[in-house]
């Protein structure tokens, strides 16, 4: 893949209400495999402190993430997990049969995760991600808890939903929901 566009809807909840977000943005994501993420804030609503801790950190971190050889470092392979394979038996997810796999990572980093993986059985992309990141990308907040969907789009799996779940001393309980819209995916030029 050479590169890919998609709007990127944040909205994070405070407390215990997932019902009302004090805090959203749109963003539309640019990401080219030479340079990594960069974004565009389409709209935006609610708290800027929030916006400011939350959002722009996220953002952050995911352009620090992308760009080249940050990114293969935060790659799911036997180079930066230990693997293992929870049963032997394939658990049915969203219509797809699932081997699901224990990700431990061989080093701290706010880009690796403690958890689970769901990986299709038939053509082995990924359907699931959930865990812990294994460092915090901030000293605002603790460790979030984060799950992540995927479906494929052009053959390619590509989130399509996540949720994050953090607690800190100053934020106390933060929900980041995401919802990923609109792909459209640059492969690169055929020789």
């Amino acid at each position: 893949m050479a590169g890919y566009t998609v709007n990127e809807h944040y909205a994070v909840f405070r407390n215990n209400d997932e019902t009302h977000p004090v805090a959203e943005m749109t963003v539309k994501t640019v990401y080219r495999k030479d340079t990594g993420k960069s974004y565009t804030p389409l709209s935006q609503s609610g708290s800027q402190l929030i916006r400011s801790a939350v959002i722009d950190s996220i953002l952050d971190n995911e352009k620090r993430m992308s760009k080249p050889g940050n990114r293969e470092g935060s790659w799911i392979t036997s180079a930066n997990y230990e693997m293992k394979l929870k049963s032997g038996e394939p658990q049915m997810l969203d219509g797809r049969d699932c081997l699901v796999l224990t990700l431990t990572p061989k080093r701290e980093s706010p880009f690796l995760f403690n958890g689970a993986i769901w990986v299709d059985a038939k053509d082995d992309s990924i359907v699931q991600l959930q865990g812990t990141a294994s460092k915090s990308p901030s000293f605002l907040t603790g460790p979030a808890q984060v799950s992540r969907q995927y479906a494929n789009v052009n053959g390619i799996p590509m989130a399509t939903h996540a949720r994050a779940v953090s607690s800190s001393f100053l934020l106390g309980r933060t929900v980041v929901k995401i919802d990923y819209q609109g792909y459209q995916i640059q492969l690169p030029p055929t020789q």
